[in-house]
C-alpha cells in the first residue's frame, strides 16, 4: 500500500473505531442502567391508584390483589423490559438481573396459586375462580420463551386475568369474586413461603465450603429413600453461580416483601385476633434490611471469617430470620 493509499485508509479506519467504541459504550451504558433492580413501592398507594378510576373502594383482599399484578407488571415494565428471554445485547449478557427477575416471578407463581387455591376460595370443595384458573398457569409458563408465544405474552395474559379479577372483587353488585382473610389462608401460604426461604438460605450459605450431616430422614425411624445418601455430604455453590443465586434471594425478598406488606393489610383481622401483628412486623423488618445497597460493584465471596465481606452469607443472615419468624407466625395463626 503506497502512501497515499495509506493516508487515505487510516481516517477512515479510526472513524471506524471510534464508532465502535461508542457503541460499546452506548451497550454498556445500557446494560448498567438495566441492571438496576426497581425500587420499593407503597401497596396502599399502589392499590389506591388502580381503584381511581372505578367507583369502588378498597376492600379485603383488593391489597393483595393489587400488590401482584403491580410485581407482575414490573417485571415486564422496569427499565429494559423482561430481560431473561433476550436474545440480543444487552440484555443476552446480563446474568444479574434475569435472576432477580427468575426470583420475582417465582414468588408471583406462589402468590397466585394461594390465590387460586386458597384466598379466592370458601372451602375445599367450593369453584374455583375463572380469571384466576387462567392467570395462575399463564405464570408459570416458562420464562427464557422469545417467540411463540414470548414469555411477556402470558404474562400479560395472566395480569388481564387479574385485573379482571381485582374488578370484580371491588364490585359491590357482584359476588362471584371473593378474598377470604382467614387464618388457615394465610399459614397454608405462608408454609410455602418458609419453603422458598429456606431452600435460599441453604443456597446462599453454601457459598462457602460446608460439610452438612445427612438429615433427610431424621425424626422418623420407619423413613425410607429411593437410593442409599452419605451420612455427611460438603456442599458448594459453583463459583461462577454464586451471585446468580444472591441476585435471585435479592428478587425473590423484594417480591415477599410487597405481599407480606399486604397481607398485613388484608389479614388485619385476622393477625390482631391472634397477636401476631408484631411476628408479621419483623419479618417484614428482616426482608427490608435484605435489600440494603451493595458497598461493592461486585458479590464478595469471602471465607466466613476472613478478610473479606461474603454477601451470601450476610443475605442467608436475613433470609433464615424471616424464615424463623416465619415458622413463628404459622404458629400463632394454629392457635386457637
Amino acid at each position: 500500500m503506497n502512501r497515499e493509499s495509506l493516508d487515505r485508509f487510516l481516517p477512515g479506519r479510526r472513524l471506524a473505531m471510534a464508532a465502535l467504541g461508542l457503541l460499546a459504550a452506548i451497550v454498556i451504558g445500557i446494560g448498567i442502567y438495566w441492571s438496576i433492580a426497581p425500587a420499593p413501592f407503597n401497596v396502599n398507594e399502589v392499590t389506591t391508584r388502580r381503584l381511581a378510576n372505578t367507583d369502588s373502594a378498597q376492600v379485603i383482599g383488593s391489597t393483595s390483589a393489587a400488590t401482584l399484578i403491580e410485581i407482575a407488571e414490573t417485571l415486564l415494565e422496569k427499565p429494559g423490559g423482561f430481560l431473561s428471554n433476550d436474545i440480543m445485547p444487552p440484555g443476552l449478557y446480563l446474568d444479574n438481573i434475569p435472576n432477580w427477575e427468575f426470583g420475582v416471578l417465582v414468588q408471583v407463581r406462589d402468590f397466585s396459586r394461594a390465590f387460586r387455591e386458597d384466598f379466592s376460595r370458601s372451602q375445599s370443595q367450593s369453584t374455583e375462580d375463572a380469571d384466576l384458573i387462567i392467570a395462575e398457569p399463564k405464570f408459570n409458563f416458562t420464562n427464557d420463551s422469545w417467540l411463540f408465544p414470548a414469555s411477556e405474552s402470558q404474562y400479560k395474559e395472566a395480569i388481564a386475568a387479574l385485573n379482571s379479577y381485582l374488578l370484580r372483587m371491588v364490585d359491590a353488585d357482584q359476588s362471584d369474586a371473593q378474598f377470604y382473610a382467614r387464618a388457615d389462608n394465610l399459614a397454608s401460604w405462608l408454609s410455602n413461603v418458609e419453603s422458598r426461604l429456606g431452600s435460599l438460605s441453604q443456597r446462599l450459605s453454601a457459598s462457602v465450603l460446608q460439610q452438612r450431616a445427612n438429615t433427610d430422614m431424621a425424626g422418623d425411624p420407619s423413613a425410607t429413600q429411593s437410593t442409599p445418601a452419605r451420612a455427611e455430604v460438603a456442599v458448594k455453590t459453583p463459583w461462577l453461580e454464586i451471585d446468580d443465586v444472591f441476585f435471585e434471594a435479592r428478587g425473590a425478598t423484594w417480591a415477599l416483601l410487597h405481599f407480606l406488606r399486604a397481607a398485613e393489610v388484608d389479614f388485619a383481622q385476622v393477625l390482631d385476633d391472634k397477636n401476631a401483628g408484631a411476628s408479621l412486623d419483623q419479618i417484614i423488618r428482616e426482608l427490608e434490611a435484605s435489600q440494603r445497597s451493595l458497598g461493592f460493584p461486585m458479590v464478595l465471596n469471602g471465607s466466613g471469617f476472613g478478610m473479606f465481606a461474603n454477601h451470601s452469607l450476610t443475605m442467608a443472615n436475613y433470609v433464615s430470620r424471616a424464615n424463623a419468624a416465619i415458622i413463628d407466625l404459622r404458629r400463632l395463626l394454629s392457635q386457637g
